[in-house]
Order: structure tokens, then C-alpha cells, then sequence
């Protein structure tokens, strides 16, 4: 077979055709040809089929991502304190979070408290909150406050932003792995350092940016359990291979080796758990990513050779990636919970007390998860049903063209107030992305549809699967009450979906071409740092001119 594109290695043929005689050296020959069809099944020749030509990134392959990440880190930490009270949800969030440092459960509080709280005089009441969401969300919140107190913004906003700071790292390693270039991992960790939904949800003590770490954190994970497994394929077909001679016996072919131990698959299904702890719509993507790499196990056995490839990945692969994922999630997600289980105070702790067991198997239950299973019935009955109206709400047909981006913070100053120096200004946060990347992801999900679609590229797919985990499960509650924010879940696979398109043009065409492609590439970055230049006053709360504020609300629905 040829060698693989710099973009990342094709599929392959199951058998390589016979460029010499049998006599020949064994391996691959000039042009990544082999010699025979036995040598089709050596280690070297199963890896390249697998794998590609070895990436090597060299020093630059962590001097580039960590240089976008000290950017995405200015940007998200500097006035952090801004606006130095609680804003939007985080009067649920950030409240929580200091309870459960306080009582390992969340308490109820007093009406209108927000002023009070972040003057540093928190006074919940003892009485235990009805919450929805899983605790970890708020127990991340809680570790910034730890660390840096509970009366300023800084302390309820510093986990949010170290996550965001921590996903453009880990968006740019996963675009320079996926896409073999430093220079691509460079751009989609820039494009997502400035880019300003990220940004807000970023520098706001809410719960979504801590779920969208995670999930980018269990893709990455996936990532490498694929090379990990395709290369313990390779070594255990290749082992078998050996010992009869240089090719597998039938019986080896037919459904090929057992891979047994995978350690990256077991940490996707533990980030993939924590993230069904901060929201419960991580569940989308813990079904999404699952479906994925046993696919990527089924495509490599085909690929190596093996007959039965597809019930052999559904069994082989599929049934130990169920315990991984679901399994090792499930266990992880129970975990966020210690809190509610080791104390006895939490909402609905002491349900099983007024509700014995009723079947035989719920005598085997302890009393503490039979409480629990019925306070995640109430909350899915909840989720369901939410339908209350909010100014802000949005559908989520709305979402890929930004019709609805949520407010988070609007104040007004006259002439002398907050720094003003005309007749009037604004002090706006709003969760507003930067139109040119958002804009410009839409295109290039479409457009890698396509790719998917002619060329099976597994880079297509996977993307693609990630941002309909995160876009289409909202179709299922059309009546919900939802926001834009939402969204974050997948804004690192968005640039990652631009990024890809980008790198298609940089490879297209012949020397001249791709230098006007290069230049193309370079101009679109530009036009994206530009505008979220512009768009950053309405991302960090500055306090500008009305005017400006205006000409940055390019639609109506936007206000």
C-alpha cells in the first residue's frame, strides 16, 4: 500500500498486493509495497497497514500547544472578578457549591441572598435543596472557592476558567494528533482560545464548560486507546503469524486475537462518567463515543485481515468497551455522589426509610441508592417537563446559525458612572461566539458529511458523532426550556470539525496552489483573531460606549 497522508492514515486493503518475488527482503519495499503476501502479516507491515508512517512532532509539538494555551489563559483569567457579583445561573451554581463544602449536600437559601453571598455573609438555611443536576459541576466550582475564598468572583469562577484554559490545550494536542500537523493542532487550539462562546462560558461559575472538558478529555482519551489497540492487533496477529510460518492459520483470521487490557478505553469511560456528574446529557456522548471506538476496532480488524470483522469487533471489542465505557462510567458516576451517600441530610437521602423494598431484588439494594434511583426519576420527570418561559431561551434549531445567544450580565452608565465618558454606556456580558468561527463551523460540518461520506475519513465520522451527541439529543425534548450555552459541550469538536476543512485546502492542488491555500488559511485565522478582537468588550463585561455596544448586536435576536 501507498504511505498514509500527512492528514492521517487511510484505509487500507486487507491484503497488500505482491510488488517481488518471495525471495526478496522481507517487509515493505520501496513506495510501501511488500515483498510477498506473507509479509503482509509482520508486525512492521500490520502497523503501517493500521497505523501509517510513525507522526513525530518533535519539540514543537508542545511548544506550539502550550504557546496557544498561555493565550487562552490571559484571556481567561485576567479580571475574572468582573463583574465581582453572582450573574445569571451561577446564583444556583456557585450557592450550591458553598454548601457543599459546608454540609456535602446543597441547602436552601433565602430569597433575593445573592448581594448578601458575595459580600461575604453566606446564610443558608439548614434544610436540604431540590437540585438537578449531578454534584461534580459544583463540587469543581467548590475547589476554586476553596482556594481562593467564597466572597469574590475570582473564587467561583477560577475552576470554570482553568477548564476552558485546559480544553484549548488538550483541542490543539487532539488537532496535531488527528490531523498529523503541528501547524493544524496550532490553529484549532488558537481558534478555540479566542473564540468568545468558549471564552464566556469559560470565565462564569457555571456547570457547561466543566462538562465540555471533560467529554474533549474522554475523546482524547479514545484517540489513544485506537492506536493503542490497532498496535496491539498489530503485535498479536503478527505473533501468530510467526509461529505458523509467516501467515495466521485460518482459524487466526477468522475472528482474530482477543486485545484484552486497555487502560486509555477505561479512562474514557471515567471522564466520560464524571461528565454524566456534572450534567446528565454527557449520556449522549457516553453512547456516541462507545459506538465509535467499537467501529474503530471493527475497521482495524478489517483492515489487518480478518474475516469476520464485524460480529468479531461487536464481540471482541464491543462487549469489554461496554464494561470500559458504561460500565467504569457508570461506577465513576456513582462516585460524584459520595457526598449525598455518606451523609444523611441531602434531598430525598431518607426516601427508603418510608418506602421498603417491594420485590425480592430490591432487598439486595442498599437503602442509600434506592433513595438515589428515585431522586434521578424525579429529576428526569423534571428535565422532561421543564417549560417554563425565559427571555433567553432558545430552540435548538437556532443554535448552528447563533439566533439566540444568552445574556448573562447587562448594565447601563450615565455620563461619570463605572468609567463612562459619553452620554451613555453598556457593560454587557452575553454568551455571543465569534461569528466567523461559528459561522464558518456550520459550513464545515456540512462539508464533512461529505468527507464521511466519500471518502470514509474516521477523522469526518468522528467529529461528526461528537457534535451530533451534543446538537441532536435536544430534538427529543422539543417542548424544554434550552439555551445556546448548551453548546459549549461542542465547540472544541466545531474548531475541530474547521480545523479539518482547513487542512483539506492547505493539501489541495498542486505547489502554487497550495501556496494560495496557505495564504487562504492564514487570512481566515486573521479574520477570526480580528473579529473577536471586536467582539471582546461584549465577552468580558467592559464598559464601552452604547454605541459600540450596539454595532456589535448584528441581529435583533441577539439583545
Amino acid at each position: 500500500m501507498l504511505p498514509s497522508p500527512p492528514l492521517g492514515p487511510p484505509a487500507a486493503p486487507a491484503l497488500p498486493p505482491v510488488s517481488r518475488p518471495v525471495t526478496a527482503a522481507p517487509g515493505p519495499g520501496p513506495r510501501g509495497w511488500l515483498d510477498a503476501p506473507a509479509h503482509a502479516y509482520t508486525e512492521a507491515a500490520l502497523r503501517l497497514r493500521l497505523l501509517g508512517e510513525r507522526f513525530r512532532p518533535g519539540h514543537w509539538g508542545w511548544i506550539v500547544p502550550l504557546a496557544v494555551t498561555v493565550v487562552a489563559a490571559v484571556l481567561r483569567l485576567a479580571r475574572l472578578d468582573h463583574p465581582d457579583q453572582l450573574i445569571f445561573d451561577e446564583t444556583y451554581y456557585v450557592k450550591d457549591a458553598y454548601t457543599l463544602l459546608r454540609a456535602g449536600y446543597e441547602l436552601d437559601w433565602p430569597e433575593d441572598h445573592d448581594a448578601q453571598f458575595a459580600a461575604g455573609d453566606p446564610r443558608p438555611r439548614d434544610s436540604p435543596e431540590y437540585v438537578v443536576h449531578p454534584p461534580l459541576g459544583k463540587w469543581l466550582i467548590a475547589l476554586g472557592m476553596l482556594a481562593f475564598g467564597t466572597d469574590h468572583g475570582l473564587g467561583w469562577r477560577f475552576s470554570a476558567a482553568v477548564a476552558g484554559t485546559l480544553s484549548v490545550l488538550l483541542t490543539a494536542l487532539v488537532a496535531q494528533r488527528m490531523f498529523r500537523s503541528v501547524f493544524l493542532g496550532g490553529i484549532a487550539g488558537l481558534l478555540l482560545a479566542v473564540e468568545g462562546h468558549h471564552l464566556v462560558m469559560s470565565r462564569t461559575g457555571l456547570l457547561d464548560i466543566f462538562l465540555s472538558f471533560l467529554v474533549l478529555a474522554a475523546f482524547g482519551a479514545l484517540l489513544l486507546d485506537r492506536d493503542h489497540g490497532r498496535a496491539l492487533l498489530a503485535r498479536r496477529l503478527a505473533a501468530v503469524a510467526d509461529r505458523h510460518g509467516g501467515v495466521p492459520p485460518s482459524w487466526a483470521l477468522r475472528h482474530g486475537p482477543w486485545l484484552g487490557w486497555r487502560p486509555w478505553r477505561i479512562l474514557a469511560g471515567v471522564l466520560l462518567g464524571a461528565a454524566c456528574g456534572v450534567k446528565l446529557s454527557g449520556l449522549a456522548f457516553m453512547a456516541a463515543f462507545g459506538l465509535m471506538s467499537v467501529l474503530w476496532d471493527a475497521n482495524a480488524r478489517r483492515v489487518a485481515g480478518i474475516r469476520h470483522w464485524l460480529g468479531a469487533g461487536a464481540v471482541r471489542d464491543g462487549l469489554p468497551a461496554l464494561v470500559a465505557v458504561v460500565g467504569v462510567g457508570a461506577a465513576a458516576y456513582l462516585a460524584t455522589w459520595t457526598g449525598w451517600l455518606v451523609t444523611s441530610g441531602g434531598y430525598n437521602r431518607q426516601w427508603h426509610l418510608a418506602h421498603p423494598p417491594q420485590a425480592w431484588w430490591e432487598h439486595l439494594v442498599p437503602g442509600a441508592l434506592r433513595s438515589l434511583v428515585d431522586y434521578h426519576v424525579q429529576s428526569t420527570r423534571f428535565h422532561g417537563g421543564l417549560a417554563s418561559g425565559h427571555a433567553y431561551a432558545s430552540n435548538p434549531w437556532t443554535w448552528p446559525f447563533m439566533g439566540r445567544p444568552t445574556s448573562f450580565y447587562y448594565e447601563g452608565h450615565e455620563a461619570g458612572e463605572a468609567g463612562c465618558a459619553v452620554r451613555s454606556c453598556s457593560a454587557a456580558i452575553i454568551d455571543l461566539a465569534n461569528p466567523v468561527i461559528w459561522w464558518a463551523g456550520l459550513l464545515a460540518v456540512l462539508a464533512l458529511v461529505l468527507l464521511w461520506a466519500g471518502r470514509r475519513d474516521w477523522r469526518a465520522g468522528a467529529i461528526l458523532g461528537a457534535y451530533a451527541a451534543g446538537q441532536l439529543v435536544w430534538f427529543l425534548w422539543p417542548e424544554r426550556t434550552m439555551f445556546f450555552f448548551y453548546t459549549v459541550a461542542y465547540t472544541p469538536f466545531l474548531v475541530l470539525a474547521v480545523t479539518l476543512c482547513l487542512g483539506v485546502l492547505l493539501r489541495a492542488g498542486g505547489p502554487a496552489l497550495r501556496r494560495r491555500n496557505t495564504a487562504l488559511v492564514l487570512a481566515f485565522v486573521l479574520v477570526a483573531l480580528l473579529a473577536s478582537a471586536f467582539f471582546l468588550p461584549v465577552w468580558t463585561g467592559e464598559t464601552i460606549p452604547y454605541d459600540h455596544w450596539r454595532q456589535r448586536m448584528w441581529m435583533s435576536s441577539w439583545i
